[in-house]
């Protein structure tokens, strides 16, 4: 897990996605042009929620996302996305 100099206000959340799948679950590789983006990726970093909601998610959190959920960030040369916890679907 990588360390982050930033935090997040109130209900929202940083999240470093996973990256694409290069090979499929029967063993075929999958060329790069042809690889599409995963939805899910690892919590970072969170804020401390909403007057009266805490957030559901912590630190270290594998969690599946909207497809254009989130705003991306590049930090120290890596890709992450902001977004707010309603933007997330499920914890994995």
């Amino acid at each position: 897990m990588s360390k982050v100099k930033i935090k997040p206000l109130a209900d929202r959340v940083l999240v470093e996605p996973l990256p694409a799948e290069t090979k499929t679950a029967s063993g075929l590789y999958i060329p790069d042009s042809a690889q599409e983006k995963q939805h899910k990726g690892t919590v970072v970093a969170a804020g401390k929620g909403k007057k009266d909601e805490p957030l559901t998610v912590k630190v270290g959190d594998v969690v599946l996302y909207g497809k254009y959920s989130g705003s991306e960030i590049n930090l120290d040369g890596i890709n992450y996305l902001m977004m707010r916890e309603e933007d997330i679907l499920a914890i994995i």
